[in-house]
């Protein structure tokens, strides 16, 4: 009930550009997800278009945190020589930190020059994607905006579809190890 009664600021212009950058990284999580957790979307080719666009799609998402943490950066004076700035500000900034190297490594060049490390590197975005609901919760604690909720939820939903999918991909396994030994057994059987 208190969630009802509560006052909502107006949203600044750098929040505005945090929630859009929110709203275009959640939406380079979702291509696989959907697919694999709600396969009958692949039927809509929505899974498709957000695929092919992907890397363009995060990139817009990485210039949009820039600027709202070069605003913030710029309303608050941050004293970037002081150490507790960076642990009042960790999760903005280790988030930074992720999202830089992802853009950085968004292209063909880095795919082939990395190999299967890139893919390692890539993986980092789940990482960034618990940084970034720690980072909203505890910044917008006190003063929560009208999108707060709506990025909160989003974030929350996408983290649950990350779970299903990997909660999926780990019951698939053991199916495809199990028929694998099954085929090896036969094998052997068929050797004797």
């Amino acid at each position: 009930m208190q969630f009802l009664t509560m006052d909502l600021d107006t949203f600044s212009q750098a929040s505005f550009l945090g929630f859009a950058a929110l709203a275009a990284y959640i939406l380079t999580l979702l291509p696989t997800n959907l697919r694999i957790v709600f396969p009958l979307t692949k039927k809509t080719g929505f899974p498709q278009w957000l695929l092919k666009y992907r890397r363009f799609i995060g990139l817009i998402s990485f210039f949009l945190t820039v600027v709202h943490g070069f605003i913030f950066f710029k309303q608050r004076n941050f004293d970037v020589f002081d150490i507790t700035t960076y642990f009042v500000y960790f999760q903005g900034v280790a988030t930074f930190i992720i999202f830089t190297l992802l853009a950085i490594t968004s292209n063909d060049w880095s795919m082939k020059r990395l190999k299967k490390n890139w893919k390692r590197l890539q993986s980092l975005t789940y990482l960034a994607m618990f940084l970034v609901t720690w980072h909203i919760w505890d910044k917008m604690a006190d003063h929560w905006t009208y999108l707060t909720p709506v990025g909160i939820a989003a974030i929350s939903a996408t983290i649950v579809l990350v779970l299903c999918r990997v909660l999926i991909k780990g019951q698939s396994r053991p199916q495809k190890d199990k028929s694998t030994q099954d085929k090896v057994t036969v094998l052997n059987k068929s050797v004797e």
